[in-house]
C-alpha cells in the first residue's frame, strides 16, 4: 500500500497568494480615484486652515515622541496607565480647565476641554473685559425685556486610543492615532490663541477611550455618559492606505458551555452524554451556516475545552466565537441564528446549554458621514495625501472598532491613514514596525490637521454640520446597543 510522505505532513501547506495578488492588482487600477472633497467655499476660511496645517507641523516633535513613548512602552487594554499619563500631561498644556483622568469609572480613560467663551469671539486675540462688542466709551446697550436663549454652542469630540496588543505590541498604530489627537486639540488651541476666540467658535472635547483592542472601553464609556451632549466626533485610523472611508463589521462575542454525563467510553459509553460531541456539532453547524449569511459576515470559532482522556467521555466543552455583521441588523440577526445553532446540537446531544453573550460589550458597525469625510479628504490633499473612496480597497478587508458604538450615537467618521506598505496588514509585527517609523511620524501630523480641520469645518459652517446631522438622521438616527440587544 502506498503511504504518503511522513517528511510533507511535518509542516503545514503555504497558503496561496494569488487572491491576495488580486486584490493588490485591483487596487492599483484603481489608485488614480479620488474620493468626494469639500468645495472651497465650505466650512472655515481658508487662511484659517493655513494657520491650522502650521500649527499641526510645529506640533510635529511632540506628537512624534508622544508616538515614540507610546510605541516603547505598550500597554494592554484598561492598564494603559503610562498612556493615559502621557496624553493628559500633554494635553494639559492646552486644556481650559483641568484634564480629568479616571472618567466613566475607568482609570486610565481621560477627557480634556478646549471650551468657547461665546463673550470674547467678537473681540481680538487677548480682548480686554468689557461689554462685547461695545467700543469703549459708548453707552452700554439697555437689557432686552425678555432676555434671548443664548444660541447653541456646538461641541466635537476628538476620540482618542492608545491600548496596545498582547506580544506585538502597537501592530494596530495606536500610538499613531493617539498623537493624531493629540495633535488635533493642540492644533485648534493653539489657533484659537493666535486669531482669538472666535477661531474656534464651539467646544472641543478630547476623550480618552481605554481597551479598544478587544474590551469595548467606547461602550463602557457611552454607558456612562462621556459621551453625552456632543454634536459630533473624529477620529483616524492607522492603515496601509490612505482610505476616506472603508467598512468597519459591529461584534459581538460569546461562550457557549455544553454540560454532558461521563462515562468509561469504553465499557458504558451508552450511559454517557458527550459534550464534546454537542461541541463538534456547534462548530460543524457554524461551518454550515457560513454557505448562508450575508456576504461580509464572519464567523469565528474555537473550541477551548472538551475533555483530557480520550478513555473518559467528556462531561464538559466550551467554545468562544466572535459574530460579525456589517449593519446593526444584520448583527442582530446573524446572533439570533447562532443562539439556534447552539440550542440545536444540545438538542442532538442530549447535552444541557449554557450561551453567554458579551462577556465584553458588544461593537457597533461604523456608520460613516459622507459630509465629514468630504472635510476630511479636503484637508488631507492639502498635506499630499489622495485618500481613496470606499471600494477600492475590497471590503473583504474588514475588522472592527468600537468607534462604531460612538457613530450611532452621534454623526461621526473614521477614516484610515497611512502609516506603513499596502501589503502590511494590521495585528502584524511588520504594522508595529511602521507605525514607530518615519510613515508613522508623518502620519501623526497629516492625522492632527485632517482631524482638527473637520472640526473647524463643522464649528464654522453651520449648514454642513446640520447637513451631516440630517445624513444621521436618515441613516436612522441614535441606536444604543442597549436598545439594539434588548
Amino acid at each position: 500500500m502506498n503511504r504518503v510522505d511522513a517528511s510533507r505532513l511535518a509542516t503545514p501547506t503555504a497558503p496561496s497568494t494569488a487572491y491576495a495578488q488580486i486584490v493588490a492588482d485591483g487596487i492599483a487600477a484603481r489608485a488614480g480615484e479620488l474620493a468626494l472633497s469639500l468645495p472651497a467655499e465650505r466650512g472655515a476660511p481658508a487662511h484659517l486652515h493655513d494657520s491650522l496645517l502650521a500649527a499641526a507641523r510645529a506640533l510635529g516633535p511632540q506628537l512624534v515622541d508622544l508616538s515614540h513613548f507610546l510605541h516603547a512602552n505598550p500597554e494592554l487594554g484598561y492598564a494603559e496607565h503610562q498612556a493615559a499619563a502621557a496624553v493628559a500631561d500633554l494635553a494639559a498644556t492646552a486644556a481650559t480647565a483641568p484634564v480629568e483622568v479616571g472618567v466613566g469609572g475607568l482609570p486610565t480613560a481621560l477627557r480634556a476641554r478646549l471650551d468657547f467663551k461665546p463673550g470674547l469671539a467678537l473681540g481680538t486675540p487677548g480682548a480686554a473685559a468689557g461689554t462685547p462688542g461695545v467700543a469703549p466709551g459708548a453707552p452700554a446697550p439697555q437689557p432686552h425685556p425678555e432676555p434671548l436663549a443664548a444660541p447653541h454652542v456646538p461641541t466635537i469630540a476628538i476620540a482618542c486610543e492608545y491600548d496596545a496588543l498582547p506580544e506585538i505590541g502597537h501592530a494596530c498604530g495606536h500610538n499613531v492615532m493617539a498623537a493624531t489627537a493629540v495633535g488635533a486639540f493642540l492644533a485648534l488651541a493653539a489657533l484659537r490663541r493666535q486669531h482669538g476666540e472666535g477661531a474656534v467658535p464651539g467646544n472641543v472635547v478630547l476623550i480618552g477611550t481605554p481597551a479598544e483592542e478587544g474590551g469595548t472601553g467606547k461602550e463602557v464609556l457611552i454607558r456612562a455618559g462621556v459621551f453625552d451632549s456632543l454634536d459630533a466626533a473624529v477620529m483616524t485610523h492607522a492603515y496601509g492606505y490612505d482610505l476616506a472611508d472603508q467598512l468597519w463589521l459591529g461584534c459581538r462575542r460569546l461562550t457557549i458551555t455544553y454540560t454532558g454525563v461521563s462515562a468509561h467510553a469504553s465499557s458504558q459509553p451508552h450511559m454517557a452524554r458527550n459534550a464534546l460531541d454537542a461541541a463538534a456539532l456547534a462548530y460543524q453547524g457554524i461551518g454550515m451556516l457560513r454557505q448562508h449569511m450575508a456576504p461580509g459576515d464572519r464567523l469565528h470559532a474555537v473550541i477551548v475545552e472538551g475533555g483530557r482522556r480520550a478513555s473518559i467521555i467528556p462531561e464538559r466543552a466550551q467554545l468562544k466565537l466572535y459574530v460579525r455583521s456589517a449593519a446593526a441588523s444584520t448583527l442582530k440577526d446573524l446572533c439570533s441564528r447562532v443562539d439556534d445553532v447552539a440550542a440545536g446540537a444540545a438538542l442532538m446531544t442530549g447535552c444541557g446549554v449554557e450561551v453567554e453573550w458579551d462577556p465584553y460589550l458588544p461593537v457597533m458597525p461604523v456608520r460613516t458621514n459622507a459630509a465629514m469625510t468630504q472635510s476630511w479628504v479636503r484637508a488631507q490633499e492639502m498635506t499630499g495625501r489622495h485618500p481613496l473612496p470606499r471600494g477600492v480597497v475590497p471590503e473583504t478587508l474588514a475588522a472592527s472598532t468600537d468607534f462604531g458604538n460612538v457613530s450611532h450615537l452621534v454623526p461621526a467618521i473614521h477614516p484610515l491613514i497611512k502609516v506603513a506598505g499596502e501589503e502590511v496588514a494590521l495585528h502584524t509585527r511588520a504594522m508595529a514596525q511602521a507605525a514607530g517609523s518615519q510613515s508613522g511620524d508623518a502620519a501623526c501630523v497629516d492625522g492632527a490637521y485632517g482631524l482638527a480641520a473637520v472640526v473647524l469645518d463643522l464649528l464654522h459652517d453651520s449648514a454642513l454640520l446640520a447637513q451631516a446631522r440630517a445624513e444621521f438622521e436618515a441613516a436612522g438616527g441614535v441606536l444604543t446597543t442597549s436598545q439594539l440587544f434588548a
